[in-house]
């Protein structure tokens, strides 16, 4: 009798009270989300900025990514917190077919996500992080809006200008950086990475007070 009830109480703290090594409160892991379009002809674009952001990140916090479902995966980990990194390779117009299939399957709340785009409203290389907003005609954010059914979600814009001549526009974005930009876009996408991380540790607040329009 002695023997078995041994073997309830252990059974009942093993299974029951003692928590697991992996587990993490859904609260501290985040997904930011690279807009862009797969593609060697796609990949030095101007609307490919989100992917080029996430790819200085990478280097920057030493992870790399692989391929998985939708898209390309990475993460690191800072101060307790797991960020998950997501290329999608559905290409930019089905862009909230990926974002919500790796929310839902990392159980990661709406509040912790950030897609990084390109915008053609700001001037080139200047940074915007709102917590909603309509898709401004952006095909990517429109799409994830549809599948969200919410436009309250977080995203930082990274400024391309919009130096081209009416009806022209997607030859802009698809056209790649001209060579006074990409003297200047190192700096700018290290300062895109160091605001990632603000929006991480520091929270959304915060980090639109210090970051916006610099």
């Amino acid at each position: 009798m002695l023997k078995g009830m041994r073997k309830f109480f252990s059974s009942f703290f093993k299974t029951k009270h003692l928590p697991k090594k992996n587990d993490q409160h859904p609260m501290k892991k985040y997904l930011v989300v690279g807009l862009g379009n797969i593609g060697e002809k796609y990949t030095e674009t101007r609307h490919n900025v989100g992917f080029k952001v996430l790819d200085a990140l990478a280097k920057e916090q030493g992870f790399s990514f692989a391929t998985e479902k939708l898209g390309s995966i990475g993460s690191f980990r800072i101060k307790g917190r797991t960020v998950i990194c997501l290329k999608p390779s559905t290409y930019m117009n089905l862009s909230g077919k990926a974002l919500k299939y790796w929310m839902e399957k990392e159980k990661i709340p709406l509040e912790n996500v950030l897609v990084i785009t390109d915008d053609i409203n700001l001037p080139f290389g200047t940074l915007r992080i709102k917590g909603k907003g309509s898709d401004g005609g952006h095909n990517g954010l429109k799409d994830i809006q549809e599948f969200l059914n919410t436009s309250q979600y977080h995203r930082l814009r990274l400024g391309v200008g919009s130096d081209f001549s009416k009806g022209r526009q997607v030859d802009y974005v698809l056209g790649e950086w001209s060579e006074e930009e990409l003297k200047v876009l190192d700096e700018r996408l290290e300062r895109v990475g160091k605001s990632i991380v603000s929006f991480i540790l520091a929270g959304p607040k915060e980090t639109m007070n210090t970051y916006n329009n610099t």
